[in-house]
């Protein structure tokens, strides 16, 4: 996983986000459903409602990258 602050989310991509200061190191996994400039829908995936934030309230959260994480790499033979 890669700790990013502020590069681009787009539809289809998973990300860890911290639940709140107050919870310590509490985190979810959410899956990004829709990206704008302002605004991005997360999907908790876990039967519960997706929710949306303002992307400045997204101050800190980690990127899964499946190639970083497997290789993922296409031999062109």
């Amino acid at each position: 996983m890669t700790t990013i602050l502020m590069e681009k989310l787009s539809a289809g991509d998973v990300i860890e986000v911290k639940t709140s200061a107050e919870t310590g190191d509490d985190v979810m996994t959410v899956l990004v459903l829709l990206a704008t400039e302002e605004f991005i829908v997360l999907d908790p995936c876990d039967d519960t409602t997706p929710f949306v934030l303002r992307q400045d309230e997204l101050v800190e959260y980690r990127k899964f990258d499946a190639g970083e994480e497997f290789d993922l790499s296409v031999d062109a033979a």
